[in-house]
């Protein structure tokens, strides 16, 4: 068993990643257990961040913790915002991130190891 505080998570800045059309700041909280099944992370995304269509071999659940976003199909888009947990069947083409006036954060959780495939340049 391992407890883990997010406050002492070590932060990660990311501004070139090319699933993202701006910074985020991740903080993977069981990145040091090997043996674990599931990869969880916090993902904060800054005023307007979102990441680009894409596409994972797993399920995917998000939680949203802070502030206000959009999720958004080929077809839908829907606004989240704090309380709301989004489950992502592996395969649904999809992408996520904050609106224009509000940073986001949300807890993704997925298989470890499971693949994402970004399908917009």
């Amino acid at each position: 068993m391992k407890i883990v505080n997010i406050k002492n998570v070590p932060k990660e800045e990311f501004t070139n990643l090319p699933l993202f059309n701006g910074k985020i700041v991740r903080q993977s909280p069981l990145k040091d257990i090997a043996s674990s099944d599931l990869s969880v992370d916090y993902i904060n995304f800054t005023k307007g961040v979102r990441n680009k269509l894409h596409v994972h071999s797993n399920d995917q659940v998000l939680i949203v913790t802070k502030g206000e976003g959009i999720i958004a199909t080929e077809e839908k888009k829907f606004k989240i915002k704090k309380g709301d947990i989004i489950w992502v069947p592996a395969g649904e083409k999809h992408w996520h991130g904050a609106v224009p006036g509000s940073k986001l954060t949300h807890i993704s959780i997925t298989k470890a190891h499971s693949k994402l495939t970004q399908l917009e340049k």
